[in-house]
């Protein structure tokens, strides 16, 4: 059965900070906008900062519709699945905000991901921090049981051989826009990160 929770528990945490893998789900304001779900990873990315907010490191991706919405109206909800254990699917709604590579305050919120945020701080686009209005959590009767065999490296390798100018590149060939034409990461800002 469903339960409703009044913030993110201390046990809470620990058990959404052990999953391997969590899931974004936004959309423009817009009726005929596209929904979207993401699928995020890699160990150390996402750190629940108190019991009513959290951040994730927001790495560079061939889209940018996440942060497109977060930019034009703040809504989002994130999904955490029991893929072992006993079957469970937590839910935290909230109201998100994106603080881009190269905008003031960017390196305060990649601190407390630590190791995990310094090493990619080149080949992440942005960190998410999410102000929660509603945890929950749901039976997770039909989630498959799996084993993790190995965290994907790809990205990392990808991004090893870019420099900051290669990264700028990218973001505004492939991260201008989003599907429905809402603003991406903004010229200004790609080109301030690179001069740092």
């Amino acid at each position: 059965m469903a339960k409703v929770y009044d913030d993110i528990s201390p046990k809470l945490a620990a058990w959404i900070e052990a999953q391997p893998m969590f899931f974004v789900a936004t959309a423009p304001l817009a009726a005929d906008g596209l929904v979207n779900v993401s699928p995020k990873g890699t160990t150390g990315t996402f750190r629940v900062l108190d019991r009513l907010t959290f951040s994730y490191i927001d790495l560079t991706g061939s889209g940018v519709e996440t942060l497109a919405h977060l930019r034009e109206n703040g809504r989002i909800c994130v999904m955490f699945c029991a893929f072992d254990g006993p079957p469970t699917v937590v839910r935290l709604h909230g109201t998100g905000r994106v603080v881009i590579n190269g905008e003031p305050g960017f390196d305060a919120a990649l601190e407390p991901f630590g190791q995990a945020g310094s090493s990619r701080r080149v080949q992440t686009r942005s960190v998410v921090t999410v102000d929660v209005a509603r945890v929950a959590d749901s039976c997770g009767f039909a989630v498959p049981m799996m084993d993790l065999r190995a965290e994907r490296d790809l990205l990392d390798t990808w991004a090893v051989g870019k420099t900051p100018e290669m990264l700028d590149a990218y973001h505004a060939k492939k991260n201008a826009t989003s599907l429905d034409g809402l603003p991406g990461v903004p010229a200004d800002v790609r080109t301030a990160a690179v001069q740092d």
